[in-house]
């Protein structure tokens, strides 16, 4: 069957941003005619892939443009959306999302989008200081964040969502707190939260390794982490995934499926899918992509082909990612238990009040551990925000005690 969520990369971006190292293509004017020729062609292919002879044979649930920057296509992204709908129907529940930079959400652009049928904007927003905004070479200002969540709403968006990103270097003096207080005073129903990482190739690379930026060490991305689950809980979201929060029943459905392990298809340069047995990636520079569907070739990188112990790897690792944890059999317990006492002395100076352990077990709320979790017959073990700083330490863990049923 066709998968039921699509992923749609849209590369194009008015400038690199000082820590990306996604696949990107840097324009002045964005060739919308011939992207959308090469998108088109790409996506019959999938469709011919896939069986799906007429649109009533594809359906999709959630629709995701992403990038680089969709809102750079102004007021002709509706085209992408009718491109689709040549080889796919999109259900009436959908959930479509844009990701959308400050500065392109205008009147114009998000009646456009709205109409169109997309319902969902994750807004790039990254920090409510414009100095610091200036320094990650992000083009919009502080000011025009607020603007675009007014201009949305005015659109008729209900469903909005934004982006910052934490730990950054202390030098830049940027003041945590007062972001996400900014943040929580437009009433967004979604934020993402991304502490900033250095990879190479990059400007931010550069500027570390002529000693002129200091990353953040653990003890700053564990405090300004935990502050953001206090600060967001006590506003009323739910911390549901690692780097997401989202109001109650708002959680995105898109990432969702890509966490529990759904099928879905990606087009576009550097685009990924997998079919729950297989994951395969396009070319990731524009121009290579272009040039293989105009030669009527395949856009396709790389395949990997997933024995059941790389999904069995991969279901731990998602499923710690997320709030509904994975199960794991009574013998597994016995080797788990320690996790549970464990606390917060790991980061300890970060002057926070002693936390839960790493884990919480079979519902047992994270405030209150259990003194024994050995002898259920399957439990749901879950990480606590504290767990969620050691994510690939323990997904690690619980994949080696799971590793032997294979050998």
């Amino acid at each position: 069957m066709p998968p039921r969520h699509l992923y749609v990369h849209v590369p194009f971006c008015a400038r690199r941003c000082a820590y990306c190292d996604f696949s990107i293509a840097v324009r002045r004017i964005t060739p919308v005619e011939e992207y959308l020729r090469a998108l088109r062609m790409e996506l019959a292919m999938l469709a011919r892939e896939h069986g799906a002879q007429s649109t009533a044979a594809w359906t999709l649930d959630t629709l995701y443009l992403g990038g680089g920057t969709p809102s750079q296509l102004g007021t002709a992204l509706p085209r992408v959306l009718d491109a689709i709908g040549e080889v796919a129907t999109i259900a009436p529940d959908a959930e479509v999302t844009i990701e959308a930079n400050p500065e392109d959400v205008t009147p114009e652009s998000a009646t456009a989008w709205r109409r169109a049928g997309v319902n969902r904007i994750s807004l790039g927003s990254q920090s409510f200081d414009s100095s610091v905004l200036a320094w990650m070479h992000r083009v919009h200002s502080a000011d025009q964040i607020p603007r675009a969540v007014e201009i949305a709403r005015g659109a008729g968006f209900d469903n909005i969502s934004l982006d910052l990103i934490f730990a950054l270097p202390r030098s830049l003096d940027r003041d945590w707190k007062r972001d996400m207080e900014s943040a929580i005073a437009l009433d967004p129903e979604h934020l993402s939260l991304y502490g900033l990482t250095v990879e190479p190739r990059t400007p931010l690379s550069r500027w570390r390794d002529r000693g002129e930026v200091r990353e953040a060490g653990d003890d700053a991305y564990a405090e300004e982490f935990l502050l953001a689950h206090e600060t967001l809980g006590a506003a009323g979201y739910e911390h549901y995934e690692v780097s997401n929060f989202s109001k109650p029943g708002l959680h995105s459905r898109h990432n969702s499926s890509y966490w529990s392990g759904a099928a879905y298809a990606g087009v576009g340069p550097s685009a990924h899918s997998f079919d729950g047995a297989r994951r395969w990636w396009n070319v990731a520079p524009y121009a290579e992509w272009l040039g293989r569907l105009t030669a009527d070739s395949s856009p396709v990188a790389e395949v990997e082909v997933l024995d059941e112990e790389n999904l069995s790897n991969e279901r731990v690792y998602l499923g710690l990612r997320t709030s509904e944890g994975v199960c794991v059999a009574g013998d597994e317990l016995a080797e788990l238990e320690p996790w549970v006492d464990r606390g917060w002395a790991r980061f300890s100076s970060v002057g926070h009040e002693p936390m839960p352990g790493w884990v919480a077990v079979s519902g047992t709320p994270a405030t209150h551990a259990p003194t024994s979790i050995v002898g259920t017959q399957h439990s749901k073990l879950t990480l606590t925000a504290n767990g969620w700083l050691l994510l690939d330490e323990l997904a690690t863990n619980l994949t080696c005690i799971r590793s032997r049923s294979y050998v």
